[in-house]
């Protein structure tokens, strides 16, 4: 049987690579890494121009959806102004992402969501978000200086998809890395992890095969690829 497909979100930002130097289409290779040691292909979805056949398009040549981490997301996109705290957003990203999310799940492909992953998830099902959470929670931990990932210990919800995938674990020392986080939970969507000040950090979809999304970053630890290879696995049924 052939290796089931995965497409991944990724950036467009500016970078210099041999003789270039401009914008490049990319991702850091950890999430590569742990889709392939997973048992996948891995494919990169950059930033473009995504009508709905397009995406739709996209999807029917793919058997799973990763969305990665990266910037903040357009707060426009769920009715706030912009906060002073924003860190910015990219126009182009946010509609791919979101023209790609609505393709998958009608397809029910299985997704998987890595911190921005995880709000772009929400926002597009119709949460909110916290633009700045350090102003909600009163500290820092998620975003430390020199922005450095910063291990932080996450309950998970007992018989949850979350706790299926990770084999059964009710907690998890997450590597996280961000200053947004879930505010107001999108219809259909339930909470399944929280970290110790209460700050979500896991949601997922119960009425699908497979839709779960994490705010830490579970590809930074090598040795830990269980939610990519669920991921695998319930997208190796739909090859």
């Amino acid at each position: 049987m052939a290796n089931p497909v995965i497409g991944l979100s990724c950036y467009r930002t500016h970078g210099t690579m041999t003789i270039y130097d401009g914008e490049l289409a990319s991702l850091p290779g950890q999430y590569l890494d742990s889709v392939t040691r997973s048992g996948a292909t891995a494919v990169l979805l950059p930033p473009q121009p995504l009508d709905a056949p397009q995406a739709r398009e996209v999807m029917s040549r793919l058997d799973g959806l990763l969305l990665t981490g990266g910037s903040d997301i357009d707060p426009a996109r769920y009715s706030q102004e912009l906060s002073a705290r924003h860190e910015g957003f990219d126009t182009l990203r946010d509609a791919s992402e979101d023209a790609l999310l609505t393709a998958a799940l009608e397809a029910d492909l299985p997704i998987l969501g890595i911190c921005r992953g995880a709000q772009m998830l929400n926002v597009h099902l119709g949460g909110t978000l916290h633009q700045h959470l350090p102003d909600v929670v009163g500290h820092d931990r998620y975003r430390k200086p020199g922005h450095s990932f910063t291990p932080e210990p996450i309950s998970i919800e007992p018989g949850s998809m979350l706790q299926d995938a990770l084999g059964g674990d009710v907690e998890v020392n997450g590597p996280v890395q961000h200053h947004q986080a879930i505010d107001q939970l999108a219809p259909g969507l339930v909470i399944s992890a929280r970290g110790g000040d209460g700050v979500v950090q896991a949601v997922e979809w119960p009425e699908k095969d497979f839709c779960l999304a994490v705010q830490w970053h579970p590809e930074e630890d090598a040795s830990d690829d269980r939610l990519v290879r669920a991921l695998v696995r319930q997208a190796s049924t739909h090859t």
